[in-house]
């Protein structure tokens, strides 16, 4: 959430930044006008309590002088005055409630670095890795290849649930899990992330810590019950949202976990090719990356985490690419994000497995995470970074794409195989 008083001082920033950001302009109008009208309420109740507060020392004065008509007659006016300051108070807290509520919708403030741009189509290469294969055979995509070894089972998935959901059959399964492993692994014995397993059901509250509430419910699955429950998105809002409402000590920062999760997501909206098999369903899978970080560190954390993510690509050898994403696609939450995309042979192109985000105190705000410097210095809130490190369901396809031989079977990466019990092709009836 943005600060209040940040919007005052720096409204020409602030709707430069959501022009960049394609951002519709009335909502920060509505918001000045709200603003400015809690003010005028203020300002109003503040000269009607001087106002109260002269003529009760007055009705003191003729009560000593033995005026007793003319204090009653003040009391009456008092009263009045009582009555017309409650109705100036019940104006301003509607006003601020609105405020909140119109403040909760607006997107974060992209960094100073980011580039200018309205679509995801102008987002900035940074840099490659990896040179896409040359096959001497025509590929298959990663639904042709999983049915055909009988890995892969869509049709009872859909009978079982509906449309967008998967099963994972044999060794298909045996590399959805050791993919997890071995991300956690990464992630925990090499780039120093606490592995935490949390909650897969949050509250109210932590979505709307992590910014994906209220604007985005319709891609949330909510329980029915009056709990007021969901499923998680994502592991960035129930990791974000472990020190809600804390303050922490500076030399504790930065925290930086790793959490393995399932994920639910509606995906209204979502059409095409990318819903075919796994690319983009309801129920997949994640190990996400988190950081709480010192204000001035946080976008050197953010490389060091998209590098984190990195590295599990070409740890499995599969080709990919990092992209800056531009002010009109960057995410609700989101100061900078980077996207890394991994070659996927059926589109013939780079296709995301991870986003990484600093999200600067935007989350940190609506989530009430601060942290205190050392001696007894005033709280500051916390910078908050996620990243996906990586993907599991994608990875799993960019290995079959990337991997299969002539065939029909799949190779298995390298560093998977101890992952896999030794096993190093997946072929019919593994």
């Amino acid at each position: 959430m943005l600060d209040l008083n940040f919007i005052r001082e720096n409204f020409a920033r602030v709707r430069a930044a959501m022009d960049a950001r394609n951002f519709p302009a009335a909502a920060l109008e509505d918001f000045v006008w709200m603003d400015a009208e809690r003010r005028r309420v203020i300002a109003e109740s503040d000269q009607l309590n001087a106002q109260r507060n002269a003529a009760s020392r007055e009705i003191g004065g003729l009560l000593k002088e033995g005026r007793q008509a003319e204090a009653e007659a003040k009391r009456e006016a008092v009263g009045q005055l009582k009555e017309q300051i409650a109705e100036l108070d019940r104006q301003r807290d509607e006003a601020e409630a609105e405020m909140k509520t119109l403040l909760s919708t607006l997107p974060n403030v992209p960094h100073e670095s980011v580039p200018v741009g309205a679509t995801e189509d102008e987002n900035v290469e940074l840099r490659r890795w990896g040179v896409p294969r040359e096959f001497d055979f025509e590929p298959k995509d990663h639904v042709d290849l999983g049915m055909s070894l009988g890995i892969l089972d869509l049709a009872r998935a859909s009978k079982i649930a509906s449309s967008r959901f998967a099963i994972l059959c044999g060794a298909g399964a045996r590399l959805e899990r050791a993919l997890i492993n071995f991300m956690l692994d990464v992630q925990t014995r090499e780039n120093g992330y606490e592995e935490t397993l949390p909650p897969f059901i949050v509250n109210y509250d932590a979505l709307y810590g992590t910014g994906q509430l209220p604007k985005f419910g319709e891609d949330l699955f909510k329980l029915t019950d009056e709990r007021n429950l969901y499923l998680i998105p994502t592991a960035e809002v129930p990791v974000t949202n472990y020190h809600r409402e804390e303050i922490l000590d500076a030399a504790q920062l930065p925290l930086k976990f790793a959490a393995y999760t399932p994920c639910f997501r509606s995906e209204a909206g979502s059409y095409g090719r990318d819903t075919r098999g796994l690319y983009r369903q309801h129920q997949f899978e994640k190990v996400e990356l988190v950081k709480l970080s010192l204000p001035e560190h946080s976008n050197d954390e953010l490389e060091s985490m998209t590098r984190d993510a990195e590295s599990v690509l070409q740890k499995l050898g599969l080709p990919h690419r990092v992209v800056e994403h531009v002010t009109g696609d960057l995410g609700f939450s989101a100061a900078k994000s980077y996207d890394i995309e991994v070659w996927l042979p059926s589109y013939k192109a780079y296709k995301e497995i991870s986003s990484c985000s600093n999200c600067w105190d935007f989350q940190a705000r609506r989530a009430s995470i601060r942290f205190r410097r050392a001696g007894g210095a005033k709280p500051e809130y916390v910078h908050t970074l996620n990243g996906s490190g990586v993907a599991i369901g994608r990875t799993w396809i960019a290995i079959m794409e990337n991997y299969q031989q002539p065939d029909g079977s799949v190779i298995i990466p390298e560093a998977l195989r101890a992952y896999m019990h030794g096993m190093e092709r997946i072929e019919r009836g593994e």
